[in-house]
């Protein structure tokens, strides 16, 4: 187990994390300081519960955000697999459509051929 120090807010949080997953875990850290140091900005220090909820709300509502939006996307997605089954099915159906056409014309042409 690998240990990293966090410091949000003038406070070092000692974690521990999985060998080789010190760089990710400070990348997150970066990325609640950030917003955390924001919301320190625009409220003043009202207590460093308040400030953590807060951010962690933030955080929880762009993840929320970012679900819904990835949900749209896999149903926009599965609605171009329909179309696009369908639009092959029809072609297919053309083709085939067209294949007995030529079927059809061919033998009249064979029978003309050998009635002349």
């Amino acid at each position: 187990m690998a240990e990293v120090a966090i410091t949000l807010n003038g406070r070092t949080y000692k974690l521990e994390c999985g060998d080789g997953e010190e760089e990710h875990l400070l990348a997150l850290s970066e990325v609640v300081g950030t917003r955390l140091n924001a919301l320190q900005k625009q409220f003043g220090q009202v207590g460093d519960d308040r400030l953590l909820l807060m951010t962690a709300l933030m955080i929880a509502d762009d993840l929320d955000e970012a679900q819904k939006k990835l949900a749209e996307a896999e149903s926009v997605r599965a609605e171009a697999d329909d179309l696009k089954k369908t639009e092959t099915s029809q072609v297919a159906d053309q083709i085939s459509a067209a294949a007995e056409r030529i079927e059809v014309l061919s033998a009249a042409l064979d029978d003309g051929e050998g009635g002349a």
